[in-house]
Order: C-alpha cells, then structure tokens, then sequence
C-alpha cells in the first residue's frame, strides 16, 4: 500500500475505531500531509522513516518560527501514526518515540505596576452595596497584601478551630493557610488589609448568615468559590479604572514582585509564597530586572536614544 494509502487507513481507524471527533481527524489529517511533504522531498517513504529525518524536520520547523507548542502538537499527531503502524506490523520501531519539541519559552507572569495596586486596592465603589464593597475590598487586600493562592483565601474560616483549613489572627496581624502538598504557613497581614478585614466583619455580623464558617461567603452564605472571587475581581478591577482585568494570581504576583523590588530578599519572598523550591521563585527576579531595565532606559544618558 502507498503512503496515501496509509494515511488514509489511520484516519479511518482514528474516526471509526476511536471515535475522535471531526476537527480532530481534520487536524491529524494535516499534521499527516504535513509528514508525507517531508518524507517525499527527503525521497524516503513513510514506512521507511528514521529518528534523524523527524529531528531534522523538528529543526527545520522551529527555525521556520514554528511554536515549541505548535511543534509538540504535530509530533503527537506523528507518534500516534507511527505506533498504529507498528501495532499493524508496518514498522519496526517508532521514528518519532523519543524526539521531543524545543522547550517553550516559560512567560513571565503578568503583574501589575505599583500604582495600579494601590489604585486597585485603594478604589471604592460609592454606589455599591455597603456589604459588597466590604466583602471586595477585603478580598483585594487579603491577595495583593499576604500574596494569597486564590484557593488559599477561598479556604479562610471567619474563626480558628480544629476544623479550619486557615484563619486571620487579627490581634497578631497573621494569616494562617493550608497551601499546596497540605503544607500550613503563617504570613504577615498589613494594617490597611486589617482595617478592610475588620469592615468585613462588621458587614457580615450584621448579616443573616453571620454564623457560617467560611470568612468569604456569597448572599445565601455559602462559602465563595474560586470562580465567584474570579469574577468579582475582575469586574472590581474594570470598575477602578485598570486597563487590564486583573484576577486573583495577578495579585499574588504583583505582591512577590514589589516585595522583592523593595527588600532584594528572594528567600524571604519564597517563605511567603510557600514555594518549596526557590527556583520558582526565582521567576520574580527576572520581572525585577525588567523594572531595573526599564529605569535605566527612561533615567540614564547613555541608554536615551535621540
């Protein structure tokens, strides 16, 4: 059978037999025409395709710009071909089994500038349902203060007990958190996230679910959800002004990266992130030599272009 063939009998197997969806054999179908363009120019046939045809094909997509993702999708598309043909005796080994697309580069989370922090975390809806604008303003200086997982804060009760996953100790200024892996830790909590946490509690004394456990709760007093503080922040964030809807990891990284821009403590950023490895932390040095570069090209002479 020839290569056309070939192809056309994977593609039945993965739309009949597997069941794949239609734009799914529509993408395989590509990923495949894409593999018999290489293998004719290369005057080889599929069946007879080795590992250094796929990592040449590998570079020579990546050095056509092609995505380090863009490039892992079409190698599946490929593995899959080939380890069917072996399953039919058509193949002795699968060519494309241990070649691995060029590592994507990791993005630099996105965190806000200082001013658009505090304006965030400054903003006061007037019109706003007094109960509402305390629960929000809480929420906001909760992430960007103690620089809190979201799913950290969702899990805070309004009191310590055996049962609570984390609390605030509002007379010594600490937050208590259940964090990835189970791990506890206690973090720092600043005045301005005090005072919004005791208007908090004062809204929500006030109210008809006042006894529920969880510090954060909706109107029917239950516990809000990671979705609900999503939503919430970034229709708070729009609401002051910001350009970018903000959510609540944004928060957390602003957090990291303005404590290290003021200390240049990294092992002191890591403790209070509750990372276990300080190589991710590191991730906020190179958003603190973003600001440095930033500065230098707005202040120094040599680096002002005319």
């Amino acid at each position: 059978m020839d290569d056309a063939g070939l192809v056309e009998r994977y593609l039945e197997h993965v739309r009949v037999e597997k069941r794949l969806a239609a734009r799914t054999v529509e993408l395989y179908a590509l990923d495949l025409q894409k593999l018999r363009e290489n293998a004719e120019k290369a005057d080889v046939a599929l069946a007879q395709v080795q590992n250094a045809h796929v990592r040449r094909w590998v570079a020579q997509m990546h050095g056509g710009g092609r995505s380090g993702r863009g490039i892992a999708l079409i190698l599946s598309g490929w593995r899959g071909f080939y380890a069917w043909l072996g399953r039919e005796g058509l193949v002795a080994s699968n060519p494309v089994q241990d070649v691995r697309a060029p590592k994507v580069a990791k993005p630099l989370p996105k965190a806000l500038s200082v001013d658009d922090a505090v304006q965030l975390a400054e903003f006061s809806a007037e019109d706003a349902d007094p109960w509402l604008e305390a629960r929000d303003a809480a929420i906001v200086e909760l992430l960007y203060g103690c620089g809190l997982r979201v799913g950290e804060l969702v899990g805070l009760d309004a009191r310590a007990s055996g049962a609570a996953k984390g609390w605030v100790d509002l007379d010594a200024g600490e937050a208590h958190v259940l964090g990835k892996g189970s791990k506890r830790r206690t973090v720092p909590v600043g005045t301005k996230a005090l005072e919004a946490l005791r208007a908090w509690l004062a809204q929500r004394a006030g109210g008809r679910h006042a006894g529920e456990a969880a510090l954060f709760i909706g109107r029917n007093g239950t516990r809000l959800s990671a979705q609900a503080i999503w939503a919430r922040l970034k229709r708070r964030s729009l609401h002051a002004g910001l350009a970018t809807p903000v959510h609540p990891h944004m928060l957390r990284h602003s957090f990291a990266s303005h404590v290290l821009q003021s200390s240049g403590d990294l092992r002191a950023v890591q403790e209070l992130l509750g990372h276990a490895n300080i190589g991710t932390t590191q991730v906020y040095t190179r958003l603190d030599y973003q600001h440095l570069a930033k500065a230098y090209d707005a202040a120094h002479p040599r680096a002002k272009r005319k």
